[in-house]
């Protein structure tokens, strides 16, 4: 019985990732994301402009366990497009969004290694 649950948990999961990988392109809009996210300098309010749109179509597509991190990832991008390179305003946001950041990044970087075949950390 444990193995069939076993199964049934494992098939279930792959569809999913399947899922989230054709049904909404996620994967495509994904590594679109990490394209204009790498060597981003949050001091440049156009680069971060375009970041934040392709995060913006990334969130779309993104699995629903994924939503709520890149719901924050979008508020923290929209914040320093917000400080328009001001880097008082930069490392003040730094500070006070960094735990929420790194969870949801590594949330996000986790799914995109093993699903999408995206390192994140080297686009």
């Amino acid at each position: 019985m444990r193995k069939l649950v076993a199964l049934a948990a494992a098939v279930t999961m792959s569809a999913l990732a399947l899922t989230a990988c054709s049904g909404g392109d996620y994967c495509g809009d994904l590594k679109a994301y990490a394209q204009s996210a790498k060597g981003l300098d949050a001091k440049n309010s156009d680069a971060v402009g375009k970041a934040l749109k392709d995060a913006e179509k990334v969130s779309k597509s993104a699995p629903s366990d994924l939503k709520d991190d890149w719901v924050v990832l979008l508020a923290y991008a929209k914040l320093a497009q917000e400080a328009k390179g001001d880097s008082a305003k930069l490392a003040e946001l730094g500070k006070s969004q960094a735990e929420k950041m790194s969870v949801a990044s590594a949330a996000i970087a986790k799914q995109a290694k093993e699903t999408c075949k995206i390192d994140l950390q080297n686009p």
